[in-house]
């Protein structure tokens, strides 16, 4: 199941990618078309199209094996790091340079093709916010993709799938610049983590149209028969850590409560018991919603987040919390810098106040002695408890820590 092997050969490998891109017609972000091999070269080409540039891995994905770089100074280092990641993750270390478009909008177009010669869009999604390159939160249709721009991407995609002979499901990725324009960056030869966004506002089920496909069937729909629905939106949940820079975290899922209703779809591998190591991608589950319109579909995700409970690790559930109730990505204004420049300082200014609150925050006798008359009651009750306790089989009482913990409480008081 997916595209034959030539074509994994063309789209794969992202210079070769930008070249047939390039050839077709479809506009590409510039950049150097071949590897960087010499690296004195590597730093005349990056002068050439201007800084900031992007370094890529060739053979790249995920966010993986890319660095930004803002200043001529950072370039051997960023250029030795990229390099070193790309060979980890890819086991081939070569890296092309790429201008950085920014701000810019990350936008995907969803296409499948069968063998029977039919090719097909079904829409675009909005990608945009996303940290370390890889996306936390998607959404269907872009609320700033118009009907004229959806026309030049999605005929754009249907050009460059026909011009490689392209078989099954996959996404056309581009970044849209902050004058309108767009620009390819790959092709993910493959059905994506966001598929359900697409699912939703058009009833088609891609991964039993990839089943078809295989097969030697037909699509079961053409172009025409393609019907938009209203908004989806996809959060993903990760066992990742948003307050401390999106770490990874570990952990054992001690208690698990998923959302339900209409119009949403939870895709988990969550259970109590879980353990989550630091070996595998951060990826728990996908929340997705869906509604009449964004506004709505914002309203329906932001219930269901309320209502997605795991303890045990540590998750990407409060910064998808936050973010459905941000001002600035409900008016639908956001880029791919939009963590850094409002998450982060958001999270800066929180903890500000809460060292300031905390500061001011001082209790008065009478509390003081209300607490420790509480304390000290409930340690009496204990002792009684205590002598009425079992002993157990090695002739020990049974732990005590709740006690220790008390006392420490009435010894800070």
């Amino acid at each position: 199941m997916g595209p034959p092997p030539e074509v994994q050969r063309v789209v794969g490998e992202k210079t070769a990618a930008r070249k047939t891109a390039q050839e077709v017609g479809v506009p590409i972000v510039p950049g150097a078309m071949t590897d960087v091999e010499d690296e004195e070269e590597a730093k005349e080409q990056a002068a050439r199209l201007g800084y900031p540039i992007l370094l890529k891995a060739a053979a790249g994905g995920g966010g993986k094996g890319i660095r930004f770089v803002r200043d001529p100074k950072d370039f051997s280092s960023s250029l030795r790091t990229a390099r070193s990641e790309a060979k980890s993750a890819f086991g081939d270390a070569s890296v092309y340079i790429e201008k950085a478009i920014s701000p810019a909008r990350h936008i995907e177009v969803q296409f499948i093709a069968d063998t029977h010669g039919n090719v097909v869009h079904l829409g675009e999604r909005e990608c945009s916010i996303q940290r370390r390159h890889q996306k936390l939160v998607e959404e269907s249709p872009s609320p700033v993709v118009g009907e004229d721009l959806r026309e030049r991407m999605t005929s754009a995609t249907l050009k460059l799938v026909r011009a490689i002979s392209y078989v099954n499901a996959g996404t056309a990725e581009f970044l849209l610049g902050p004058g309108g324009n767009f620009y390819f960056l790959e092709v993910n030869a493959r059905i994506q983590v966001e598929h359900p966004v697409t699912e939703l506002r058009t009833g088609i089920d891609l991964v039993q149209e990839q089943f078809r496909i295989a097969a030697g069937l037909p699509l079961s729909f053409t172009q025409e028969q393609v019907e938009f629905r209203g908004a989806a939106i996809e959060c993903r949940i990760s066992a990742e850590d948003p307050e401390n820079r999106f770490l990874p975290a570990t952990g054992t899922v001690q208690a698990l409560q998923e959302p339900a209703g209409p119009g949403v779809r939870v895709d988990s591998g969550l259970y109590p018991g879980l353990q989550v190591p630091l070996f595998y991608d951060p990826l728990l589950s996908k929340l997705i919603v869906w509604d009449r319109d964004r506004t709505l579909a914002i309203a329906r995700m932001r219930r269901a987040l309320i209502e997605y409970k795991v303890m045990g690790v540590r998750t990407t559930l409060p910064f998808a919390r936050w973010l459905m109730n941000s001002p600035r990505y409900i008016a639908g204004d956001m880029s791919t810098d939009f963590i850094a420049e409002e998450w982060d300082t958001w999270q800066k200014q929180h903890k500000i106040n809460e060292v300031e609150e905390g500061a001011q925050e001082e209790l008065s006798p009478a509390q003081v002695a209300a607490i420790v008359g509480s304390l000290l009651m409930q340690e009496q009750m204990d002792e009684e408890q205590r002598r009425r306790r079992p002993i157990g089989e090695d002739g020990a009482a049974t732990s005590r820590w709740r006690d220790a913990s008390r006392r420490e409480i009435l010894r800070r008081l």
